[in-house]
């Protein structure tokens, strides 16, 4: 537990910066989700839709330090990939 002022009020920061860092990867997740249910279902432009929404949301999230900038690369580079094999 903390004792000094100094880790207590640490503390209370680091709860709040956890519960925006949650809501913003679940955000992210959440246009990650949709870019992957647009290419399960088959339909090419509603991929392409939501991918092109899903492009801000990781780089913001990369700005915000929820994200590691390889990772979210990554991630963009595997999804078009998937999205360009459907058109």
């Amino acid at each position: 537990m903390a004792n000094s002022p100094q880790a207590k009020k640490r503390a209370r920061q680091n709860e709040r910066r956890f519960a925006v860092n949650k809501a913003r990867r679940s955000r992210i997740r959440t246009y990650l989700r949709k870019v992957e249910e647009a290419i399960a279902s088959g339909d090419a432009a509603a991929a392409k839709d939501a991918l092109k929404e899903a492009q801000p949301e990781l780089m913001r999230g990369v700005t915000k330090g929820v994200l590691h900038k390889n990772t979210a690369a990554r991630k963009m580079s595997r999804l078009s990939a998937r999205v360009k094999a459907l058109g």
